[in-house]
């Protein structure tokens, strides 16, 4: 496996993308989960997630990394639902949101990933969880988990990675986001490189993404498919929907196809 060489993110560190790329809120309300975790990732510095966890240790895992206008208590109910279909679901947040501490930048969540997966890693072996560990990514959260899935390391790490409504190509989501990427500088290859990433990951892959996605198009979700470096890959489609529905849209289309990858 080759590792994509270091990113230096300070481009994409531009108060202006900053701005933009994050929504981060706070916890008002909080989760009605008992593992509730704060997960230490620098100095001061915490990050909050929520291990919704079943009983039996052979269960399969998924770490999952958000989208960028969400925040771990709104996957309270998913959570159930992965944890009645024998799935663990360990969801976290990014700097600034929810629970978190700090301010949300792109180098700190490129960062601060890593932590967070020795951290779950860690947690599942505590706690004597057995099964597969799965890394998955929406939204904005495909940078974490590609992040992830490209170091050389990721084949021993865990043994899935799903992508939902991930983005390939940064200088087109910079533009909807109001950011010339010129104006700061910005290189398609000089930034998260998606798809180099992909092409890095020989395991198991599933990339999910709405037909009618308006932040994303599906296009992306093509090109990270092509990408994607492992012989066991699939693509699917969620009809009809778009970047903030396609849950609710194709909700059995998109567990099915879940429930099949942790089968592999």
């Amino acid at each position: 496996m080759t590792r994509v060489q270091k990113a230096d993110y300070a481009i994409l560190d531009n108060p202006r993308v900053s701005m933009n790329l994050f929504h981060p809120r706070k916890d008002i309300y909080g989760t009605s989960n008992d593992n509730n975790l704060l997960i230490p990732v620098d100095d001061g510095v915490d990050i909050g997630a929520c291990f919704h966890m079943t009983e039996n240790k052979n269960s399969p895992s998924i770490l999952f990394f958000h989208g960028n206008g969400e925040i771990v208590s709104d996957y309270d109910d998913l959570g159930n639902l992965y944890n009645r279909m024998g799935i663990n679901f360990m969801v976290v947040d990014y700097r600034g949101y929810g629970r978190s501490s700090g301010e949300p930048k792109v180098s700190s969540m490129m960062h601060d990933c890593h932590v967070i997966l020795k951290f779950a890693k860690k947690f599942l072996s505590e706690k004597g969880y057995e099964g597969s560990l799965t890394v998955m990514g929406r939204s904005l959260g495909s940078a974490s988990a590609l992040e992830l899935a490209s170091t050389e390391s990721s084949h021993s790490d865990f043994q899935h990675l799903i992508i939902e409504s991930g983005f390939a190509f940064a200088s087109p989501l910079l533009m909807i986001l109001g950011i010339d990427p010129s104006s700061i500088g910005f290189r398609e290859d000089k930034g998260f490189s998606q798809v180099d990433k992909i092409s890095c990951w020989k395991g198991p892959a599933l990339i999910i993404h709405a037909e009618h996605d308006h932040i994303i198009p599906f296009s992306d979700g093509e090109a990270l498919f092509r990408a994607s470096g492992g012989e066991k890959k699939e693509l699917v489609k969620i009809p009809g929907a778009n970047h903030n529905d396609i849950f609710m849209r194709g909700m059995d289309i998109y567990l099915e196809a879940i429930k099949n990858l942790l089968k592999s």
